[in-house]
């Protein structure tokens, strides 16, 4: 299996249009070791030539134009195969309007999410003649690519933010928010960039991984407070923490995963640059993940 990653921060990027905090302020300076991020997404292959993307995050023309492997290959092509939605988050679905010009591609989410999409309708620009919509049960076997046998499963979380009504059940286990995972041969490997809380369930199917690309939105559970961001924790957006009375890197250091990597960094979250909170994931064996990021399983 060969991953791509994308995009590698949350909601907004980095920087964030209208943000102004240090993250931000360092990755608009070329003079700057941070460099811009753009939002999360993962492509994945296994010949390098028929590639499944795993969700449309707004930066998508840019992230498809920086990367030679997904670019046309005559006049109208592409070597998408797929596109695999993890939830209705516009951050993870906005990137289909750019998809529109009637070609071909296979989009899997499940029939929550393609409700989501449904419902809305400036989601019809996607031709159905040429788009194929396929809602995909929780636990069902299907296949992103040829040959790569992939699985859906549900992830605690909560509804899209556009969805929400009143304050939202944070523990949802469901089809309204998932996780993928993938096998080829005895390889296992987990694309999970939303998760509230890691129950045992979950901790038992990653356990062993060879590779798992996790939510690493925030460092702190009350980062975007302390950073004078916003008032929402962590955990109220749907996010755990990385840090912290069950945070992420203790839960998962536990697990004996072969290849742990971060990936839907908020722009606040401190693991950007250097300093402790990245020493502390570095040490623990984490990768943090970036645009342009590789990675080879085989």
């Amino acid at each position: 299996m060969r991953f791509l990653v994308l995009g590698s921060a949350a909601g907004g990027g980095l920087p964030q249009w209208n943000c102004g905090c240090s993250n931000c302020v360092a990755a608009r300076d070329p003079s700057s070791d941070l460099k811009p991020q753009t939002q999360s997404s993962l492509a994945v292959s296994l010949d390098g030539e028929s590639w499944g993307l795993f969700n449309a995050s707004p930066d998508i023309r840019q992230q498809l134009g920086q990367t030679p492997a997904l670019h046309p290959r005559g006049l109208r092509d592409t070597p998408i195969e797929s596109v695999v939605v993890t939830n209705g988050d516009i951050d993870h679905i906005a990137g289909l309007l750019t998809l529109r010009e009637k070609q071909a591609f296979t989009l899997f989410g499940t029939a929550v999410t393609q409700a989501v999409l449904e419902s809305n309708p400036v989601f019809r620009v996607l031709d159905r003649a040429h788009v194929d919509v396929r809602p995909v049960s929780l636990e069902q076997v299907f296949h992103p690519v040829p040959g790569l046998d992939a699985r859906i499963f549900a992830v605690p979380g909560k509804v899209a933010l556009f969805l929400e009504e009143g304050e939202p059940d944070l523990d949802l286990e469901g089809e309204q928010t998932v996780g993928i995972e993938m096998i080829c041969g005895d390889k296992r490997a987990y694309y999970v960039p939303g998760c509230a809380k890691l129950p045992r369930s979950l901790a038992e199917r990653l356990r062993g991984a060879d590779l798992v690309f996790f939510d690493g939105t925030v460092f702190r559970d009350d980062e975007m407070s302390q950073s004078g961001t916003g008032s929402k924790t962590g955990r109220r957006m749907g996010h755990m923490p990385i840090s912290g009375d069950g945070g992420s890197l203790e839960a998962l250091s536990a697990l004996d995963i072969k290849q742990l990597i971060y990936i839907h960094i908020n722009n606040t979250n401190p693991i950007w640059r250097l300093g402790p909170e990245r020493s502390a994931v570095e040490a623990a064996g984490f990768t943090i993940g970036h645009d342009g990021l590789e990675i080879y399983l085989g």
